[in-house]
């Protein structure tokens, strides 16, 4: 702590953005000032990319609150949060910038909200090193709503490296507390399925050959 200030080191473990991406939205939940210094200081190109700015832009406006130190390749920022108050957000980040970890940043704080969101995302909906969106809306969606609450992911346009282009709408109510859940039994495969995708200049040829073999 610095004063009131939360202080975190953005370059212990991994050094990635996840450390980013939880301590801003903590601290949003929270009502804690906070300063992120080293950010991404793991990685072999260490600071704010376009994501990681868009994520704190948009923690920025639900909450009214203020940032500092907001600008790619920033290796330390600032960030004073107010009331979260929902409402319609637009976060783009002009590049492949994965949609799905804008929405790690964002939903947490606005399950707690004053009133209704609705998020706009836009960047790469499938992207490396980060959850796909097919992943997100299959697979994360009908477990985290579990927790009795739900939301809504309207796939507007798929969004690939490198040029993005994706844009996802996120709408949430918030809620006044989670439940706990149970999930120690792991079920039954009932069906394995494959989706293929083309993008740009590939024929769509190209995804009908990726999905006629069969799954050994």
């Amino acid at each position: 702590m610095d004063g009131d200030r939360v202080e975190i080191d953005g370059g212990i473990m991994e050094g990635g953005g996840q450390i980013l991406r939880v301590s801003t939205a903590l601290s949003c939940l929270l009502g804690l000032p906070l300063r992120v210094r080293r950010i991404r200081a793991g990685r072999s190109q260490p600071g704010l990319r376009p994501q990681h700015l868009s994520g704190l832009e948009i923690i920025r406006d639900l909450c009214e609150g203020k940032l500092e130190g907001g600008e790619i390749g920033s290796t330390e920022i600032t960030f004073t949060p107010g009331k979260i108050k929902g409402g319609t957000h637009i976060a783009d980040t002009k590049t492949a910038g994965s949609v799905c970890l804008l929405m790690q940043v964002a939903m947490p704080c606005v399950l707690f909200a004053a009133s209704p969101s609705e998020l706009h995302l836009k960047g790469g909906t499938n992207a490396e090193m980060a959850p796909q969106i097919d992943y997100t809306v299959m697979v994360f969606k009908p477990i985290v709503e579990k927790f009795n609450f739900t939301f809504n992911c309207d796939i507007k346009r798929r969004g690939y490296y490198p040029q993005g282009g994706g844009e996802v709408v996120i709408q949430m109510s918030p809620v006044k507390e989670l439940s706990p859940i149970n999930l120690t039994e792991r079920g039954t495969v009932t069906k394995i399925y494959g989706r293929a995708f083309v993008a740009g200049a590939l024929p769509i040829k190209v995804s009908a050959d990726n999905s006629s073999g069969s799954i050994q």
